[in-house]
């Protein structure tokens, strides 16, 4: 019997008809989350946040949305608690929610995720921002409360992430505060193309690169990052916003990466809340399987397709941000996976990146999801649904079960 994440709680399933191998990555130890968010900012990457502010300095930090699994709550406390030290109070700091394209959170998950600092939150708009600078002759621009601010902090997570490699660092500002002009440029099919983007790369990564160097644009003092696996959050680093990627990327690395020799029929991928909530976010399973560093699956070569099965709750259908929607009305009107990546591949407006990398994928391989509240929406777009796991996989299949797709680097 095996156990995959299903929303909040899990969806057990059995094979008894295939040979069946787990894909379960070394993982490490979680950490106690306040006291490694207050060590990492008493211990940063270059100077600590209390000798970069003046006492009089409106600062915002820019924290997350719902899509992401980051304490930022805790992570707030000790950033508080920092910029205290340096006598500026919480009247001269603001919170706003890095969106990119996303739907803003709800007042409900507002309070949820930010606890104390939900009242001082403010949703991004990307259709509210301020240019502050230029990459590659694309402008920077971001929400008025960062552009405005002394001082720029942010929160964020350290996971792999198909284009940046890993996530966090100075994404959280130039993409989750930005407009749609940056995301159009580092989302679109040109950037996408370039050799070195890659999940779980961000060395020589020219998505990497060029966010970061938004983030010196856009004039990102300190952040205060957190990297997690299946048992929990496993580190955290606080300071410049590269090291502090670099750090967290090589904790995650280690704790998150398992070798695959064989190839397989099929690969049943664990998601769960908060990424399965919709469809755009529950690709990313689909996509880390077959376009990271090793793809498991036989296929794409004349030999059979290969299949991904994701359970997924899909409550939200394809998702509800202008993004998530863009995704949809591009694959539910796509005659097929190769037409449609030809047309990508010409251009296409932010949000819709995540429609051309599936397109990529669905080439040569197909996605099955099951136990979902949104069929009709799965099979709008290029895919299957289930019911249930077992009806996804052909009896005699060599499956491979991927309890954390996300939290899992195939090597």
């Amino acid at each position: 019997m095996y156990e995959l994440p299903l929303g909040d709680g899990s969806v057990r399933f059995d094979l008894p008809d295939c040979e069946v191998d787990v894909a379960e990555p070394p993982g490490a130890e979680p950490v106690d989350v306040p006291r490694a968010a207050h060590e990492a900012v008493e211990n940063p990457h270059g100077p600590r946040l209390s000798q970069l502010v003046d006492a009089d300095d409106l600062v915002c930090i820019v924290v997350t949305d719902v899509t992401r699994a980051t304490p930022d709550d805790l992570l707030l406390d000790a950033l508080f608690d920092e910029l205290g030290r340096a006598g500026i109070p919480p009247a001269q700091v603001r919170v706003l929610v890095g969106l990119g394209l996303h739907r803003p959170m709800t007042d409900g998950e507002l309070e949820a995720g930010l606890g104390e600092y939900a009242d001082r939150a403010v949703n991004h708009d990307p259709d509210d921002c301020v240019q502050v600078g230029e990459v590659d002759d694309v402008a920077v621009e971001v929400h008025p409360s960062v552009a405005h601010a002394d001082r720029v902090v942010s929160t964020g997570m350290v996971e792999p992430h198909q284009y940046a490699g890993f996530s966090g660092g100075a994404k959280t500002v130039a993409i989750g505060a930005g407009s749609e002009s940056f995301i159009r440029y580092t989302h679109g099919p040109e950037m996408l193309g370039r050799e070195g983007i890659r999940l779980g790369r961000i060395e020589d990564n020219p998505f990497r690169e060029a966010v970061d160097r938004a983030g010196d644009e856009v004039g990102l003092d300190f952040c205060l990052n957190v990297t997690h696996g299946p048992s929990g959050i496993l580190g955290a680093a606080a300071g410049q916003p590269r090291q502090v990627v670099r750090d967290l990327a090589g904790t995650a690395r280690e704790a998150l990466s398992v070798e695959v020799d064989d190839t397989y029929d099929a690969v049943v991928a664990g998601v769960g809340a908060p990424k399965d909530a919709n469809l755009y976010q529950t690709t990313r399973a689909f996509t880390y399987v077959t376009l990271g560093a090793k793809n498991p699956l036989a296929g794409g070569d004349g030999c059979g397709r290969g299949r991904v099965v994701v359970p997924a709750a899909l409550h939200e259908g394809a998702g509800e941000g202008t993004g998530e929607q863009r995704f949809y009305d591009r694959l539910s009107g796509a005659d097929s996976a190769g037409a449609l990546y030809g047309e990508l591949a010409d251009g296409y407006e932010p949000g819709a990146q995540r429609a051309f990398v599936v397109a990529r994928a669905l080439r040569d391989h197909d996605l099955y999801v099951t136990d979902s509240a949104a069929p009709a929406v799965v099979e709008d777009c290029l895919m299957h649904a289930r019911d249930t796991v077992p009806a996804a996989i052909e009896p005699g299949s060599r499956v491979l079960v991927v309890p954390d797709a996300l939290d899992s680097l195939l090597v």
